[in-house]
């Protein structure tokens, strides 16, 4: 069986970057790699072995066209409107919390926030399949 092992985005400015990732979801860099056009770090925490990969190439000025292709990564937190407010308090874009119900009971909790390049990531209380 395939194992889930990470996930990359193209970022503009690295120091920018980890910072977000280490404040919003405590993602830490894990391993850095430098090339000659191309630096790769790769960013993860204790609570899963799945690692998110930033790609920085080296001497883009302009922002990336996300497009209209990509969705989103999604997390998930304990307690979603304790994250929601720190969040939010750091000055990140958030969304506002949604409940998403189904067949009369609730499915999902969640809010988005937006990192410095635009990508859209999901929060969502642990709760039935969002674990």
């Amino acid at each position: 069986m395939a194992k889930s092992i990470h996930s990359m985005i193209r970022v503009l400015d690295e120091d920018r970057s980890v910072d977000f990732y280490n404040k919003t979801f405590g993602l830490a860099v894990a391993d850095r790699l430098d090339f000659e056009t191309f630096t790769l770090v790769y960013m993860s925490n204790a609570e899963s072995e799945f690692e998110l990969e930033l790609t920085i190439n080296k001497g883009r000025t302009e922002a990336y066209n996300l497009g209209d292709g990509y969705g989103h990564l999604a997390v998930s937190v304990s307690d979603l409107d304790g994250e929601h407010t720190r969040i939010s308090g750091l000055g990140f874009t958030t969304g506002k919390i949604v409940e998403f119900n189904r067949d009369g009971g609730l499915l999902a909790r969640f809010f988005f926030v937006t990192d410095p390049d635009g990508y859209r990531i999901e929060v969502l209380q642990r709760h039935g399949r969002f674990k």
